[in-house]
């Protein structure tokens, strides 16, 4: 049951990313998220929400290729995640493969992110 919904939050939070959806966003994100980008930065609920209402980030593809997740407690789940991305980041385009981490966490009115973090993934070896 746990993994049928954290499946179902990922493809909500997956297609609120895409849209640029900031109220399904704000309802799937916990306001004590902390979130590690890219580059290192520290992100708050705050900062993601309004880099996706200012179009400041906006992702125009998001293919997982990889989803894998550990129930570490009834209430905390860890999601680790592979995704080719595309899209810009404050005008500037990207693409390429990305690994997420995810935590979410049961709160009393469902399930919330509470922690995360991206960086790009290394290049796999097709040979």
């Amino acid at each position: 049951m746990i993994q049928e919904t954290i499946q179902q939050l990922e493809d909500e939070l997956r297609e609120a990313q895409l849209s640029g959806d900031v109220i399904a966003l704000d309802r799937l994100i916990d306001d004590v998220l902390l979130f590690t980008g890219p580059d290192g930065s520290l992100a708050t609920k705050a900062d993601d929400l309004a880099l996706h209402r200012s179009g400041a980030v906006r992702f125009t593809k998001h293919e997982p290729t990889d989803r894998q997740w550990q129930v570490v407690t009834p209430d905390v789940v860890v999601v680790a995640l592979r995704t080719h991305l595309a899209g810009f980041v404050h005008g500037h385009a990207f693409e390429g493969d990305y690994c997420y981490t995810r935590v979410w966490a049961r709160r009393d009115d469902g399930w919330r992110i509470v922690a995360g973090h991206v960086s790009a993934a290394a290049t796999r070896n097709t040979e």
